[in-house]
């Protein structure tokens, strides 16, 4: 294989992969306190929405991603309040809150920018790119790393950080403790509750910057609906790690892949048919993991 092909479909494999590991170690965090949230879709779409809105009215991209990642958390509280204080049922609130972020982004979308379906402005500010003294200039390495923003390198430091508050920290074997059996955590004087809440707003928010990455990233506009499914491959890519960052980054990066092959394969086979590889490959992923799963058992 060509060495700069190789290198643009790892750098679009990296690129491709950053909204769906921040979604997922939303996904793992809200595991691992025992919460199911599948609400991430709509966490993902309102940071992306929320993002292009206050960077067209700012001028200002880092305040537009700071908006997302509030933006992620305010709606991940519907869940925190309604699906964790009130125990209401996790499939209804998480599919309701998905359909609520859909109309309404739509419905906001002509509201406050006149358009629908789609929109785009050259007044809209993309995320900086991050070009590396030296590394840059590394053949093929430097390709590779082309193009990535703060928030691709931010991703692979949360997954770190993440692993390291989970296993190497007093509380993060509280946070595992409420998960494994919450009224046993409960005896002990930990407050379950309250870090499951926090947990599921701290998703939101992992969410939201997933989503801010996704409309200012490799392109710089909002569509209907862009968020096309990442948050279920996150929760997908978040069960194939088995809950762990580590080894999300790993399952992530493959779902990444699978996106930036079909991007690839656009000029050889019919789009329509690239664009449901990732969702083929979530399905093989899912199915094989699952075996695996059973068989230990």
């Amino acid at each position: 294989m060509n060495t700069n092909l190789l290198a643009v479909i790892i750098n679009s494999t990296i690129r491709s992969t950053t909204p769906v590991l921040l979604a997922a170690l939303g996904s793992a965090i809200c595991s691992q306190v025992g919460v199911f949230n599948i609400a991430l879709e709509g966490q993902i779409l309102i940071g992306s929405f929320v993002g292009i809105v206050v960077n067209y009215y700012t001028g200002n991209v880092y305040v537009a991603v700071l908006c997302s990642v509030l933006a992620g958390a305010a709606i991940s509280s519907l869940v925190s309040i309604l699906q964790v204080k009130y125990r209401a049922a996790d499939m209804v609130i998480g599919t309701s809150v998905n359909l609520l972020v859909s109309g309404l982004t739509s419905v906001l979308l002509y509201t406050i920018l006149g358009v629908k379906g789609s929109f785009s402005n050259p007044a809209l500010k993309p995320l900086p790119k991050i070009a590396i003294p030296v590394v840059k200039d590394i053949f093929f390495v430097g390709r590779v790393l082309e193009h990535l923003t703060f928030i691709d390198y931010l991703s692979y430091i949360l997954a770190a950080a993440m692993f390291v508050y989970l296993y190497r920290t007093v509380q993060g074997f509280h946070v595992q403790s409420v998960g494994k059996n919450k009224e046993a955590a409960g005896s002990m004087g930990i407050k379950g509750l309250k870090i499951q809440m926090i947990a599921v707003l701290v998703s939101g928010a992992l969410c939201g910057l997933g989503g801010a990455v996704l409309s200012m990233g490799q392109v710089t506009l909002f569509s209907e609906n862009m968020s096309s499914g990442r948050g279920y491959i996150a929760m997908a890519a978040a069960s194939m790690g088995q809950n762990q960052p580590i080894l999300i980054i790993v399952s992530s990066l493959f779902f990444g892949f699978c996106q930036a092959i079909g991007v690839s394969l656009q000029n050889v086979i019919p789009s329509q048919l690239t664009l449901t590889i990732p969702y083929i490959a979530t399905i093989i992923a899912l199915s094989a993991f699952g075996n695996k799963k059973l068989k230990k058992k």
